[in-house]
């Protein structure tokens, strides 16, 4: 007799269990949660600032639905990876409070993604403003 895969506690997550717009409306409840825990994070709360700065000046400096939408893209890209990076490092802090590599490995490389993604943010706007002003 084989053993039978065991299913997940209902307890433990019930989003699991819920079907339709249900799942949709409490995952959008969940996302909204975790928007306002971001926003606990001082760097996450000041891209959000120059986010609602910038997205509306993409309209102006872009020339085409595609540099705008580049342009706003890579303000939000931030916001996103900011997010993904606090959320290691909160995993990693719930684990322990003490010095590992690993986790030093972890918490380095989320951060190395958020200078990533604000270099090619700062790219993305001086080339637009290049290209607006200089040319």
């Amino acid at each position: 007799m084989s053993a039978l895969p065991k299913l997940p506690d209902p307890a433990v997550n019930p989003q699991k269990t819920r079907k339709g717009l249900d799942r949709v409306w409490h995952a959008t409840l969940i996302s909204l949660h975790g928007l306002r825990a971001g926003w606990s994070e001082p760097a996450f709360r000041q891209e959000a600032v120059m986010a609602i700065v910038m997205i509306p000046a993409s309209f102006w400096l872009g020339r085409g639905w595609v540099e705008v939408a580049l342009l706003a893209g890579s303000a939000i890209l931030v916001m996103i990876v900011e997010l993904l990076n606090t959320a290691v490092e909160a995993a990693i802090d719930r684990i322990g409070p003490e010095w590992h590599d690993l986790s030093k490995r972890a918490k380095d490389m989320g951060s190395a993604a958020v200078l990533l993604s604000l270099a090619l943010c700062g790219g993305i706007w001086l080339a637009a403003l290049w290209q607006r002003f200089a040319s």
